[in-house]
């Protein structure tokens, strides 16, 4: 039987599809996603001028959070005293967070490429930096 068994952290289902377009249902821990999706981004755990409740009022199921930002503001170290990203933003529904690869480009003024990782220049703090390793960007997203 299955009893005991978990079930995989994402099952995706195709519900129906039109050309190249298709629908589908996304299961995620947090609950179903479906597809295609407008996905809010809280960049540092916020959507800006919005509440967690209101998201949820308006029938948002998945939120984008942004790796950098959330690494060097709120920090890794915050995010874990406030018991991680859903605690924080007070949001029980599902968060997708990227890797962090994007800010390589988009900041690629302020970043140096190394092998250990990306580090970055703040910039909203000129001279401080931080850097972003493969684990550390597995870190925040976790």
């Amino acid at each position: 039987g299955t009893e005991g068994q978990q079930k995989p952290p994402l099952v995706f289902h195709l519900e129906a599809t039109c050309g190249r377009a298709r629908a589908s249902t996304v299961t995620l821990p947090h609950g179903d996603v479906l597809t295609p999706v407008f996905m809010p981004v809280g960049t540092q755990g916020t959507i800006k001028g919005m509440s967690s409740e209101d998201m949820k009022t308006l029938g948002c199921r998945i939120l984008l959070g942004n790796t950098f930002h959330l690494a060097n503001r709120p920090t890794c170290e915050l995010l874990r005293k406030c018991g991680g990203l859903h605690n924080l933003m007070k949001w029980n529904g599902n968060i997708l967070t990227d890797s962090g690869g994007f800010q390589m480009v988009s900041l690629l003024k302020l970043a140096v490429i190394t092998e250990a990782g990306v580090e970055f220049e703040d910039p909203k703090s000129p001279g401080s930096r931080m850097l972003l390793t493969p684990e550390k960007s597995i870190e925040s997203q976790n």
